[in-house]
């Protein structure tokens, strides 16, 4: 409401007077009805009320301000619930929880998969079940894994809707020989009910179908089409528009915004922790992930013993072979739809996820598939987050070369992970806190500033994944800030979004069909994302999981990592740089699989520069970079490849004991031979290099 200012008796600075009532309606804003009474005689009285303007006028922009930092810390929040609800779809469909999916869409809600069109919570369920039939992952033996990530989360400007892309693939068996791999694009809608978050429209583009044992290919024999986008390559980078109208009135503190910005920001460091934990167990990293875990602490693998303590995790780990790889040695376990949950006494928490494990060693040709549920839970140390107890469930353990279709190689699981609560609103879940606080709303900005930028860091790096798929040059130079620069594989770096784009062009042309016959899809799950402390800049490592599809031969996967910064430009996230290092490993077919590669002839040369690079030659060649990129295609040393171990950069360290890796480079990987390129010299805080405090 507008203020109404009544004036009584004004004596000789009446003028005076009315000026300044005047302008406290504008100064004031839309904040409480104020009736002000004032009597003038003197000019002593004037001066007080003018000291008593300026104090109105102190509080009302400080009630404002509150007022625009709750409505931030809410949108944030919408983010991750946003990610949770479609993150908790999946989780709930390894165990044919279809009536409770149902729970996740709003009221009418509508569900399209390929051809198929059906609305409200019963015909979605009657669909699932229906459509899954014995592979539903409650039958003996049976697999349900349903997997979707890479999301792009685009926010409405009033905050009431939003829209969301994702990768998705989905893994069943029946336990009795029958199986089945589709996979393809989410383009969702999602809207902002009484109950939260529900999922208003999901409508999945499948791409590529088959069986275990032939393999899946493209769903049309004639190619696959560009999956429409809800977003451009303008607006990727600003998950959450600026607001268009005054905030609502503030129903909570100072304390309880600090509070729950407290919770966004554990959030990130708990989910940086589990993803880390990832990578060193990728690696055979032992001592690493020893480290991560409190001296307490306890594995549970499902129908096995409880292992406690340091040495126990050890036992288990070793488990898997002894510490670090060697040659010919897979050992990957990306981790998907991972939920974490931090309790309202921020000094615990719930990480609930998927974790698909790809197993082989090419000396005995032997391989394997394992899909497990971790449900972990974490706690705050001194202010350091750690894993104390793990629980391991595993679903199906299967030999590579027979598939998962007659339910693998252990005993059928019968034991359901409790579930994380995430269909709640929350801005709801009200964070305990003191009552009071002497956080200054500049630095509650700042520190909100600082999760959101994990937000939007993670959309543009799956942004460039799916227009990167789609060979779209323009748009995904596009995503880089004005002086970003990008690593073309094998080649090298180019600079600015216009040679960045013309480098993409030199690779792949432009004489292009509208039906592809071919993708090789750029996943980058897993990420571990590092904010600067002024939320403006953050470095990101994520994995390349490439799955590939065509008309006419079967789908394999690739491993690569990608080493990556982005930064805050003119209010909108752009990648600032983008480092590829493949391939780790590589499958030579679908049917011999990733165990089946042969050693490089020591002899051979290595192979030469990509041949377009003498048409547009890159500002720094890989073998410029020196030994960062050595031992990749095109660096300046001895070329390693798979099944040999290539070696595996970290620009982290330990993100709880801060041991540096054997293998570290901070920053973005050609900043040491170009200074001019790095964040600091112009004008961005680098990253630290573990996790800072809020």
């Amino acid at each position: 409401m507008w203020g109404t200012v009544v004036l009584r008796k004004i004596g000789p600075d009446r003028k005076m007077a009315t000026l300044i009532l005047l302008n406290l309606r504008s100064a004031l804003g839309k904040v409480d009805r104020l009736r002000i009474a004032c009597e003038f005689s003197t000019m002593l009285c004037i001066k007080h009320f003018v000291l008593l303007v300026a104090a109105w006028q102190c509080s009302a922009a400080a009630s404002l301000s509150l007022a625009n930092l709750a409505r931030d810390v809410e949108r944030v929040e919408s983010i991750r619930h946003i990610k949770n609800i479609q993150k908790q779809l999946s989780q709930l469909a390894q165990f044919g929880e279809w009536q409770a999916i149902g729970q996740l869409f709003s009221q009418n809600g509508t569900f399209v998969w390929g051809n198929i069109t059906v609305h409200g919570a019963c015909a979605l369920e009657q669909w699932l079940r229906t459509d899954s039939g014995a592979m539903d992952g409650v039958q003996t033996d049976s697999l349900n894994t349903l997997i979707a990530d890479n999301p792009v989360i685009s926010l409405s400007t009033d905050g009431s809707s939003a829209n969301g892309r994702w990768n998705g693939i989905w893994f069943q068996g029946d336990g009795k020989g029958g199986s089945r791999i589709q996979g393809g694009i989410y383009e969702n809608q999602y809207t902002l009910t009484e109950k939260g978050w529900r999922i208003s429209l999901m409508r999945y583009y499948v791409m590529y179908e088959g069986t275990y044992e032939d393999g899946w290919k493209n769903v049309d024999a004639r190619g696959i089409p560009i999956i429409p986008y809800h977003f451009t390559a303008n607006n990727s980078g600003l998950p959450i528009p600026p607001a268009t109208e005054e905030p609502p009135p503030i129903n909570c503190t100072i304390a309880q915004l600090e509070a729950r910005i407290n919770r966004l920001n554990d959030e990130n460091a708990a989910r940086n922790l589990m993803h880390a934990q990832g990578y060193y167990v990728d690696r055979r990293m032992w001592t690493d992930v020893v480290d991560l875990h409190t001296d307490n602490t306890s594995v549970k693998i499902t129908n096995e013993a409880a292992y406690t303590g340091k040495v126990g995790v050890r036992k288990v780990l070793e488990r898997m072979g002894p510490e670090n790889l060697t040659q010919g040695i897979n050992n990957d376990h990306p981790i998907f739809d991972m939920i974490v949950q931090v309790h309202e006494n921020g000094r615990e928490a719930i990480a609930r996820g998927i974790e698909i494990a790809m197993l082989g060693d090419t000396n005995t040709r032997e391989a394997s598939w394992e899909f497990n549920v971790f449900r972990n839970h974490l706690v705050k140390e001194d202010g350091i987050w750690k894993v104390q107890n793990v629980g391991i469930t595993p679903l199906v353990v299967a030999d590579y070369y027979q598939g998962w279709g007659s339910g693998g190689l252990k005993a059928p699981n019968t034991y359901i992970p409790p579930f994380t609560n995430v269909t709640h609103s929350p801005a709801g879940l009200r964070m305990r806190h003191s009552g009071s606080t002497n956080s200054t709303l500049e630095d509650l900005e700042r520190r909100l500033r600082r999760s959101a930028a994990y937000d939007g860091a993670e959309n543009q790096s799956h942004a460039y994944g799916y227009f990167l798929d789609d060979l779209q040059a323009a748009e995904m130079g596009a995503l880089f800030a004005k002086k970003g620069h990008k690593a073309s594989p094998f080649a090298g770096f180019f600079q600015t979004p216009e040679r960045i784009t013309q480098a993409n062009i030199a690779l792949y042309g432009t004489n292009r069909s509208a039906l592809r016959s071919s993708i090789s899809f750029h996943w980058r799950p897993q990420p571990v994302i590092l904010v600067s402390d002024d939320g403006r800049s953050a470095t990101v490592r994520a994995r390349l999981l490439q799955p590939s599809t065509s008309i006419s031969k079967d789908g394999s996967f690739n491993s690569a990592m990608y080493h990556d910064q982005v930064v805050l430009e003119d209010g909108k996230w752009r990648l600032w740089s983008v480092t590829i290092d493949e391939f780790y490993w590589q499958s030579s077919s679908w049917k011999e699989g990733w165990a089946n590669a042969k050693p490089r002839n020591g002899t051979a040369p290595d192979p030469e520069p990509a041949g377009w690079t003498k048409r547009y030659p890159p500002d720094i060649t890989l073998a410029d970079v020196g030994e960062r990129e050595s031992t990749f295609r095109g660096g300046s040393g001895q070329f390693i490849e798979w099944p040999e171990i290539q070696r595996m950069w970290f620009q982290y360290r330990n993100p709880v004991s801060g041991r540096t890796p054997e293998w570290f480079w901070p920053g973005c990987v050609p900043c040491q031979v170009r200074r001019d390129w790095s964040l600091e010299a112009n004008g961005y805080q680098e990253p630290a290099t573990v996790e800072s405090p809020v």
